[in-house]
């Protein structure tokens, strides 16, 4: 955010943050939701890249289409398990699991 507008706001009152801050996250709550948005992220780009369509990969996961579009959302009823078996589905090795980890 600009210097100025944040120095706007807060002049009429406003508090600046982050989200953490405003919902009260602790380091590894935050960290926890990164990974998740993280692999998310890779499950949808790794799917995409195999021209495979939301319908087809929840074929393969014995799931359904919506529920493969709240798992690349990053939804919060979706586990990490379910993220990470979805990658492997596909065909991700374990190299490329720990780098979607990583980044």
């Amino acid at each position: 955010m600009l210097k100025e507008k944040k120095e706007r706001l807060e002049s009429k009152g406003w508090k600046i943050g982050s989200a953490e801050d405003f919902l009260g996250l602790t380091p590894e709550e935050s960290a926890y939701i990164d990974l998740k948005i993280s692999l998310s992220a890779n499950l949808r780009k790794l799917r995409a890249d195999q021209n495979v369509t939301q319908v087809e990969l929840a074929k393969i996961l014995h799931s359904s289409q919506s529920r493969v579009a709240k798992i690349e959302k990053g939804d919060p009823t979706v586990s990490i398990d379910l993220i990470i078996k979805s990658l492997l589905a596909l065909g991700a090795s374990r190299k490329q699991v720990a780098r979607a980890i990583s980044s």
